[in-house]
């Protein structure tokens, strides 16, 4: 295996990653810069880049995005999946040529698209993508799409007690401790695509559309607290249509913080992730709590959601962690060094070592003790070689961007830059050329002020010219 992806410097980077990836290039579709003194983190940026751009295909109905390089036999056409397309518009959205997201978007709505074979939080995820660009033509001419779309999963998983019950393995989780029923994720998913569907429809003047869609998301808000919330284990759980309420704590139970269901109140879940009898693992976080017996359980199937970590499910949790610690609700639980110690766990996650060979990987699920990619090895037992090779199934270039940088454009036309990291644990950091409301953001961070000539602290360039600066590396806000 040739080690093509340790390199030295960002330019050198960016010359080598300007090679195609298939079709496309992360630098042709003008990928944001990066440079930091975390070299694995650095590394594992420009990897997944390269790696999001070999799914980018053209078809007869335009360019779509793929979760497996190789043709598996449960995808839809064009081998599309459904369950991983929100991870695909959030790490998408920040290339400053997405237009390639604009024909995925439209494809799921087309008579060629099967947006419902999985979970999908379809309408949040297209705003998102148009929420970074401060245009919203694409949610617009939508609307109608995702308001039929929202109605389909009401007919088909929605209940008579408002919430909506899922497959696990529908979720894209099977084998699940939790099982099937009310559970965090499809809930969350349908809350958010509820408020992206009013928002959408506020910015349309469709009034009516704007209320009904706004008292959906409201009502699902208060079944997800009243309903999957168990007070005395401090978490959110899959509960079964019986009412019978899961014995385990899984990962999907912060799920709701990706769409910012919970209240403060709630933050004490948390703790349990960085706790080693629940998910903290050398290359976790576990999908389910450790101290369950049914924790790491064989079955023989290559794809377990008990225990095993998943780049995706790490991907949610991460999101939902910077919701939290950028709305200031984290209290004692978490904060910017939890940001950036499980994002940094998470990099170290993304290796293979075969033949005394170690470079950057990302397959399906890993073991979170020895992070060795279980998948894969299940596959070679029966012949099976690098079905999960670049599996694109998760993000990891969107929480760098918005996350560890921390810009998180807002509904009101506002930027927030809120590194996600202690002051003495990066020296330095540079994220040039990430598109926002069609303008070019760079945030520098230099402890010392001798690396960029920028000087010291916390500094913002808007299409280069600075527009707000720190001494440490805390949240500014800006006007665009």
């Amino acid at each position: 295996m040739k080690n093509r992806y340790y390199v030295l410097s960002p330019e050198e980077e960016k010359k080598r990653f300007s090679e195609p990836s298939g079709e496309y290039s992360p630098f042709g579709l003008g990928a944001p810069l990066l440079d930091l003194d975390d070299e694995t983190v650095r590394k594992i940026y420009y990897f997944r880049l390269h790696t999001y751009c070999k799914h980018i295909k053209d078809t007869p109905v335009g360019r779509v995005v793929t979760e497996f390089t190789p043709e598996v036999g449960w995808a839809g056409k064009y081998n599309t999946i459904s369950c991983p397309a929100g991870h695909h518009f959030y790490e998408g959205r920040w290339f400053a040529d997405s237009s390639f997201l604009d024909d995925y978007a439209r494809f799921w709505f087309s008579e060629d698209g099967d947006p419902r074979r999985y979970s999908f939080w379809a309408a949040d995820a297209i705003y998102a993508l148009c929420l970074v660009r401060g245009d919203y033509t694409l949610a617009e001419s939508l609307i109608d799409a995702l308001i039929g779309n929202y109605g389909e999963w009401e007919k088909s998983h929605g209940r008579g007690n408002g919430l909506f019950s899922q497959i696990d393995d529908r979720d894209g989780m099977e084998f699940s401790i939790g099982g099937s029923g009310y559970r965090p994720t499809i809930n969350s998913y349908m809350y958010g695509d509820a408020v992206a569907v009013s928002k959408i429809a506020a910015r349309l003047g469709r009034r009516e559309d704007e209320r009904v869609f706004k008292e959906k998301a409201e009502k699902l808000k208060g079944l997800i607290d009243s309903t999957l919330w168990d007070e005395k284990a401090e978490f959110y759980k899959t509960v079964a249509e019986d009412g019978t309420v899961a014995d385990v704590r899984e990962e999907v139970g912060y799920v709701p913080w990706y769409f910012g269901i919970p209240g403060p109140e709630k933050a004490v879940a948390w703790k349990y992730l960085f706790d080693e009898n629940h998910f903290k693992a050398p290359f976790g976080p576990t999908t389910a709590e450790r101290c369950h017996p049914g924790f790491m359980k064989k079955f023989g199937h290559e794809c377990l959601w008990n225990g095993p970590s998943w780049p995706f499910a790490t991907s949610q949790t991460l999101t939902a962690m910077a919701n939290l610690i950028e709305s200031g609700d984290g209290g004692d639980f978490v904060g910017p060094e939890s940001f950036f110690d499980l994002l940094s766990t998470y990099a170290r996650s993304h290796f293979l070592t075969e033949n005394g060979v170690t470079v950057p990987f990302i397959d399906e699920d890993l073991d979170p003790f020895d992070g060795h990619w279980i998948a894969r090895e299940k596959l070679k037992e029966h012949g099976v070689f690098d079905r999960g090779i670049d599996y694109n199934h998760s993000s990891f270039c969107d929480l760098v961007i918005s996350g560890l940088c921390g810009v998180r454009p807002h509904d009101d036309g506002t930027l927030t830059v809120m590194p996600m990291f202690g002051k003495d644990r990066l020296g330095y950091l540079c994220l040039d050329g990430a598109p926002c409301f069609g303008r070019s953001v760079s945030v520098i961070w230099d402890a010392t002020g001798d690396r960029f000539g920028k000087g010291r602290g916390l500094t913002v360039l808007i299409d280069g010219e600075a527009a707000a600066h720190s001494e440490e590396p805390g949240r500014l806000e800006i006007r665009l």
